[in-house]
């Protein structure tokens, strides 16, 4: 074969590749932002542009946002380090590149948003009607805040996507916005918080806001929940909720009244093979009260648990050394919580016994005293009669002894009795055989 026609060939072969090479390459550069383009204020970021082709040096200018004089005029070779970044370096970044071979500065890049936080202080975001969402159902993220911004940001922690909503006046005088999710997937679970801007100064935000786990129920089989040694313990003793299932989960989660109560304990295999978490509390207290569930999760999905285990109704009754029971819980009410044959109940009854003689022996004494103190004051009442009568009886006991009569005066509660003769009596109840008397005196 002819060596020209073999030159000719592999010079149109690298032509080829170089074309090709070119096909997918545009001309215009690609500003990046490390480790992002959203900076908390006092932080550090890390500017740099990317061609295909090779250049010698880029530089940078600012489109949007507050005027930075050093950039002006500046050309880097490598990378552009800003630190530590204020809230004059939020705004919009371009950059174009000095190209090696034809000299000469390509177009401008698209823009990149550098945005700072912290500027403002934080909202807040909670999840209605819970962050624990069934498979399929529906959850509202809602952030609030007492600074009027004009909008709201969502940002879910390693995602791109940002989503934004305008603000709203509430009638309590703050801002808020609201982010629907439904139905709920498990791409919607994840870590998020969320941001507050003004509209006069979009690329400055807020400081974020307390992260909310947003996790999706029901991916698996519920486990069971189960107390030891028993659901209805005194206060200041302890208490184990073992979360058993028989798939090998390699997470267990504790959930108190629908929000979540520890986030997440490595499950063990016990003796019987099946696998179990053990969430110790204790000492308890009244504030440990309340319905549990527990899920189950896997390493590679952690936002993704099992349906919830039927519900534990964990009762927290009064102090360990009292011996009386609280108003607000009958007696009734707590033993019926005991298993039977609990040692704890012949305790609780016999408390219950020495309690109810004691409070009967103090009523008896009550009515014994206030008895004798009436007794007492009656007799005095009594002893101070008028003077005729007195002088009248010394008179009609000084007489001849006739039959003697017996007179019984009754006063209220006390029985006094006094010997009179025949002749002190009114002539229509003189009689010669002894007579007794009852009369009761006001």
């Amino acid at each position: 074969m002819d060596p020209k026609f073999i030159s000719l060939l592999c010079l149109g072969f690298c032509l080829v590749q170089r074309i090709w090479a070119q096909v997918g390459c545009r001309d215009k550069p690609k500003l990046s932002a490390w480790p992002g383009p959203v900076i908390p204020l006092r932080g550090k970021v890390t500017l740099q542009c990317h061609s295909c082709f090779d250049f010698v040096k880029f530089k940078v200018v600012k489109k949007r946002g507050t005027p930075i004089p050093k950039l002006q005029n500046r050309l880097f070779k490598n990378s552009l380090t800003m630190s530590p970044v204020t809230a004059a370096h939020a705004g919009t970044y371009k950059c174009s590149v000095y190209y090696r071979n034809t000299l000469a500065w390509s177009a401008y890049s698209d823009p990149l948003e550098i945005l700072i936080t912290g500027v403002f202080t934080k909202p807040s975001i909670w999840a209605y009607p819970s962050p624990l969402v069934n498979s399929g159902g529906y959850v509202i993220l809602h952030c609030r805040s007492e600074v009027l911004f004009g909008k709201f940001i969502l940002h879910k922690e390693g995602d791109s996507q940002l989503s934004q909503q305008i603000s709203k006046r509430l009638h309590n005088g703050n801002a808020g916005a609201n982010f629907s999710m439904e139905p709920m997937i498990p791409v919607h679970a994840g870590t998020y918080r969320c941001y507050g801007s003004h509209s006069h100064s979009p690329y400055e935000w807020s400081a974020p806001s307390d992260p909310l786990e947003l996790t999706v129920t029901g991916m698996y089989k519920k486990p069971s929940l189960l107390a030891q040694p028993s659901h209805v313990v005194m206060s200041g003793e302890n208490v184990t909720l073992h979360c058993r299932s028989e798939s090998s989960f390699d997470g267990y989660h504790l959930s108190k009244d629908g929000k979540t109560h520890e986030s997440w304990l490595p499950g063990v295999q016990s003796h019987d093979g099946a696998f179990q978490g053990d969430f110790p509390l204790g000492p308890v207290s009244p504030a440990h009260g309340g319905t549990y569930r527990c899920y189950g999760s896997f390493h590679r999905s952690p936002y993704e648990w099992s349906y919830p285990s039927d519900p534990l109704h964990l009762l927290v009754t009064g102090t360990s050394t009292s011996t009386c029971l609280s108003p607000t819980e009958p007696s009734t009410k707590t033993d019926s919580h005991f298993p039977h044959g609990h040692p704890r109940q012949l305790d609780i009854l016999i408390g219950l016994s020495v309690v109810s003689i004691c409070i009967v022996i103090f009523f008896l004494a009550l009515v014994c005293h206030w008895c004798s103190t009436k007794s007492t004051t009656d007799a005095s009442i009594t002893d101070r009669e008028p003077k005729e009568d007195q002088t009248m009886d010394d008179e009609y006991l000084t007489a001849e002894e006739p039959e003697e009569a017996i007179y019984a005066q009754l006063n209220h509660w006390t029985l006094t009795q006094r010997r009179v003769t025949s002749t002190s009596l009114s002539p229509k109840y003189s009689s010669l055989e002894p007579s007794i008397f009852m009369g009761c005196s006001e």
